[in-house]
């Protein structure tokens, strides 16, 4: 066996961009949501529905998101104790997002610079969109008995990148695929005084929107008229109302985007290194060639190359499509690509 040792110019790193649709067999466009009654009327259907690509009996069925509904007061499910109130689910969701958004268990949310005290949210399934969401590739379709809306994030039109706890944060605003609809930013940050419709949070996967624009039954406002209930110490199943308006809707576009890094190791075989067969049947006893013709014309196959550390241990195995020729009269050159 024949070692090398790699110069610093044998190594390259590289990084990738990938790209794709986040759904269920690269789906660019969900348009069918089912959701699984067992799920919402057990223990955590109190707390989030989650929605499946197909039916939740299918053997194909996964999840593709969940759906949650906060509130700062607790208002919309029944309290934990009948005792302490505002205490309940939905002031745990609010508790929760609050936390890992903004981490400040006294901070509030606000919406295009206009605060409010609940929210739905949706949060991608983890398995689904790897290592964070593309910003520019949202296109979210919601119906209600006040109209229909198609959202998308501010990230194309903004000059600076705004950053939370929770990473990289834009405005949930009236668009398509990072096209905002409107010409000025004012007309969609400050829906009559709402704010604008949320927020998207593409490093954790989340989308957050603002309920006080979705109830608006006014078509001025931007809203669908959702029909949000805030009662005390009541399940009011918010979560279901708002699945209802994105089933109505038939459109959820959105993508992944993950940064694939790699190694590239050039190993270099010069004219006069490899020539020799490190097989030991090659030698005689007497330490000579067996095949004297192999002398001034030897003839070696590279089939694999193995990379080791400076203790000797074997860390890479690259196999090559088929053997190569090596001899006095030829250089190779081979690329070994390690992704992680």
């Amino acid at each position: 066996m024949s070692f090398k040792r790699f110069e610093q110019e044998d190594i390259v790193v590289s990084a990738e961009s990938i790209a794709g649709p986040v759904w269920s067999n690269n789906v660019v466009q969900l348009a069918e949501f089912y959701t699984s009654s067992t799920q919402v009327n057990g223990t955590t259907g109190k707390y989030y529905t989650q929605v499946y690509q197909t039916a939740s009996s299918d053997d194909t069925a996964a999840v593709q998101f969940s759906v949650a509904y906060g509130h700062k007061e607790g208002s919309g499910s029944l309290y934990y104790n009948a005792a302490v109130a505002g205490k309940s689910a939905t002031s745990t969701i609010y508790g929760q997002y609050r936390n890992l958004v903004l981490g400040d268990e006294e901070a509030e949310f606000t919406f295009g610079g206009v605060t409010s005290k609940h929210f739905y949210a949706i949060s991608i399934d983890r398995a689904r969109f790897k290592e964070k969401l593309l910003p520019g590739s949202l296109e979210l379709k919601i119906s209600g008995s006040g109209g229909s809306l198609t959202l998308t994030d501010d990230s194309q039109i903004v000059s600076t990148t705004t950053f939370v706890d929770a990473g990289r944060v834009f405005e949930l605003v009236s668009g398509s695929l990072g096209t905002v609809y409107s010409g000025s930013a004012a007309n969609y940050l400050n829906l009559t005084g709402s704010g604008s419709y949320g927020k998207v949070l593409p490093d954790i996967g989340v989308i957050l929107l603002n309920a006080d624009i979705l109830d608006a039954t006014n078509p001025a406002a931007g809203g669908i008229n959702l029909g949000t209930l805030e009662n005390a110490n009541t399940n009011d199943q918010n979560p279901n109302k708002f699945v209802e308006a994105i089933k109505l809707g038939a459109g959820f576009k959105v993508n992944s985007e993950e940064t694939i890094s790699s190694n590239f190791v050039f190993v270099r075989a010069r004219n006069a290194e490899f020539n020799y067969s490190t097989n030991p049947s090659m030698i005689t006893g007497s330490g000579e060639l067996r095949h004297t013709s192999m002398i001034d014309t030897p003839q070696a196959y590279v089939g694999a190359v193995g990379l080791y550390n400076d203790n000797n241990d074997l860390l890479a195995v690259a196999k090559l499509s088929k053997p190569l020729l090596k001899d006095f009269t030829k250089e190779a050159l081979i690329r070994i690509k390690l992704d992680y």
